[in-house]
């Protein structure tokens, strides 16, 4: 392969795609690569241009560098498409997410991947992302398509369905810095740490986690058992002592992936776990509010420009496929491969987006059959991939009836409120997000 095209959708999320850069760009190999950053943000996409520059001077590379708001240019014959859209944003959608499922006494911490604000930001983002995809289709093919967008699992379950001849894997850093954490719990270095994970996203659980040929797992349950954790961790360590097994995502994230933490009236439960409530809109006006300080030391050429390489899998994996040389990521990917290889994890359904890790080298991506997975793991995936099944049938088949369904048989939501409130729930929500729901699955007239 020459000089690899690699294209950033979504490029105006400007430290993301300087993390991304400096881990590109950082390889010899990859030194000289045609970067297309594409954005509808103009503003935003022209720091990010500024700061691309900044970051290959830094590293001592010579890339092309092209920014554009025309996503046809962009996707032009990439061999790599990275994908980091948030449809909506934080205003209106975001907000919007939290703001009308509280008035029903439904509260969250993140909303990105299950749960009420999970199922709407699929319903908002599958379109879109399958859009560009049929763009791909017509203008680069053969391309790999990296997602790192949320709902990671209906995004991918998603396009799988509509479009199918793009090749598409999810990526997402639970696996690692959830590896690191437990690491430093344990005071081992990271690095000396062996581990197998599998699962969905954000519910994957590390099946074997070791120390030179030693299970890490007892030490593990001792810490859960004496509650010498960190408060952050609280949620996940009390999830080892029930079912056995350590869970990739973090509890802010897997705390309303369940029914057993956030309810309400039941402060009791929030205090004892340190459940964060409305996490991430706080993060979001934290981000918003840094960031014309930040645009200013990022475009200043008198500050120093920090590169360091990031646990993103998606640098290595265009490494690897360029270079041939082999590694293994945790990638998100159909369960049934359309190799028609069988099942990668065997206990959960054939149509459904997993978690495994993947061998990667200049054939691709390719994932790694686990086989059978402990029952209670299953069981509990099982109740996340029901609602990401509903969101997705109600996205392919255009069914509204489908979103409902799918709230109803979310952990969280169901746990909470009764059949009428979520029917009511979901249609305020629809209603709210207007024109960012597509319209087949808008209110008839």
């Amino acid at each position: 392969m020459n000089a690899p095209r690699i294209a950033l959708i979504g490029a105006g999320s400007t430290v993301f795609a300087k993390n991304l850069l400096g881990d590109i760009l950082s390889f010899p190999e990859l030194a000289g690569a045609d970067i297309r950053l594409f954005d509808i943000n103009q503003p935003r996409l022209d720091v990010t241009e500024q700061v691309a520059h900044r970051v290959a001077s830094a590293v001592g590379a010579r890339p092309t560098v092209t920014a554009t708001t025309d996503r046809h240019r962009a996707l032009d014959g990439a061999d790599f498409v990275i994908n980091m859209i948030q449809v909506g944003g934080y205003e209106p959608a975001t907000v919007t997410d939290f703001e009308v499922p509280r008035q029903y006494g439904l509260q969250q911490t993140i909303a990105d991947t299950l749960g009420i604000g999970g199922i709407m930001r699929g319903i908002r983002t599958v379109p879109v992302l399958a859009d560009m995809s049929r763009d791909m289709e017509r203008l680069c093919p053969d391309t790999l398509h990296m997602n790192y967008v949320n709902p990671m699992a209906m995004n991918v379950w998603g396009l799988a369905r509509l479009s199918p001849r793009i090749r598409t894997v999810g990526l997402c850093h639970s696996v690692q810095h959830t590896a690191s954490e437990l690491a430093d719990d344990l005071g081992i270095p990271v690095e000396e740490i062996d581990y197998l994970c599998a699962g969905i996203n954000h519910m994957a659980f590390y099946l074997k986690f070791e120390h030179q040929g030693q299970d890490l797992y007892p030490r593990l349950m001792e810490l859960a058992r004496t509650g010498q954790v960190p408060p952050a961790n609280r949620v996940r360590y009390e999830m080892l002592r029930r079912l056995g097994y350590f869970v990739t995502e973090s509890s802010e994230h897997f705390s309303e992936y369940v029914p057993y933490f956030i309810k309400n009236g039941r402060d009791d439960l929030i205090e004892k776990f340190n459940v964060p409530l409305d996490e991430y809109p706080r993060r979001c006006v934290s981000q918003i509010g840094g960031w014309e300080d930040l645009r200013v030391k990022l475009q200043d050429p008198t500050e120093p420009l920090e590169v360091k390489r990031s646990v993103e899998y998606g640098s290595l994996i265009i490494h690897s496929i360029v270079t041939g040389q082999p590694r293994v990521v945790y990638g998100n990917v159909m369960n049934s491969p359309a190799t028609g290889s069988g099942k990668l994890i065997s206990n959960l359904p054939d149509e459904c987006s997993v978690e495994v890790p993947c061998l990667v080298d200049r054939q691709g991506i390719q994932p790694t059959r686990i086989g059978h997975i402990p029952a209670q793991l299953a069981g509990l995936m099982q109740t996340n991939i029901n609602v990401q099944a509903l969101t997705v049938e109600a996205l392919v088949t255009g069914n509204r009836e489908h979103i409902y369904h799918a709230a109803m048989l979310d952990p969280h939501t169901s746990a909470e409120l009764d059949l009428d409130q979520i029917w009511s729930l979901v249609d305020d929500l629809l209603e709210r997000h207007g024109d960012f729901i597509p319209q087949a699955l808008q209110a008839a007239d």
